[in-house]
């Protein structure tokens, strides 16, 4: 039998685990939070808190290496006020980022972490509603 076919009733291959997102940390403090849940988001991992979006981990490439903070534009000068680390991410420029190669990264993020527990209004946004995919041959 050739080397490039499977052999017949071989168990499978064992796939390779997904990395772990070193950032995890991050979201410790609001786990304890009954109002908390997260979800899988572009690779990365979103915090939820009542419902609404507040935080996401990214330990990717770059820009998609760091914290990004849920907000409105409007909220970003009072933010960044607060914590002059954060600017807004390249990609999605509404929310804010904070850079895991910042000198201050943990504090920063920690204390990000905790604004959000906090409910602070400058923090999170109501998620978009998914758009319902139809199925292909159906009139509708």
């Amino acid at each position: 039998m050739p080397k490039d076919r499977p052999v017949p009733f071989a168990p499978p291959r064992r796939q390779a685990a997904a990395p772990r997102n070193s950032l995890l940390w991050i979201f410790e403090p609001l786990e304890r939070d009954a109002g908390y849940s997260s979800k899988r988001m572009f690779g990365c991992l979103a915090a939820y808190l009542d419902d609404l979006l507040c935080l996401v981990v990214a330990d990717r490439g770059d820009p998609w290496s760091g914290l990004l903070v849920c907000t409105s534009k409007d909220r970003h000068a009072a933010l960044i006020d607060d914590e002059p680390a954060l600017r807004p991410h390249a990609v999605l420029g509404k929310w804010l980022y904070l850079p895991q190669d910042h000198a201050e990264f943990e504090t920063t993020a920690a204390r990000l972490a905790e604004l959000a527990r906090a409910r602070d209004p400058r923090l999170g946004v109501a998620p978009q509603p998914r758009a319902r995919r139809t199925r292909r041959g159906t009139l509708g």
